[in-house]
């Protein structure tokens, strides 16, 4: 059975379960939380992580293989919420966005996204 098709918690809850957990870590000890070191590493240090875990993303995808595929979104997911948390935003904030989104084709959503670019920019 894939993980599609077993019971499983709603993921907004083990999304806000995981980010209770980095809340907890991120100002702990450098020296026994992979965290925490990310944190006190900075801001650049979660992003360099971001956009390694985005190749490795893109690797796996390009293997062909769907577990190692998963494997590596999970650690984009993570490392995408530790910057979430850096910038003082949660899970719900990014679920919001893209319950926001639903239904709206992605084609109207660009547009609009263009649209009010060029109205905030004066042009």
């Amino acid at each position: 059975m894939n993980p599609t098709e077993q019971t499983m918690p709603l993921s907004q809850d083990v999304l806000a379960r995981l980010a209770e957990v980095i809340e907890a870590r991120k100002a702990g000890d450098p020296d026994k939380s992979y965290v925490a070191r990310l944190f006190h590493k900075g801001t650049d240090a979660i992003l360099k992580k971001i956009g390694e875990e985005a190749t490795e993303t893109v690797m796996a995808a390009k293997d062909g293989d769907p577990q190692k595929l998963v494997y590596e979104v999970a650690d984009l997911w993570f490392h995408s919420m530790l910057a979430l948390s850096a910038f003082g935003l949660k899970p719900a904030d990014v679920l919001a966005e893209l319950q926001r989104r639903e239904g709206l084709s992605g084609l109207e959503e660009f547009a609009a996204r263009k649209l009010k670019d060029r109205e905030s920019s004066g042009t």
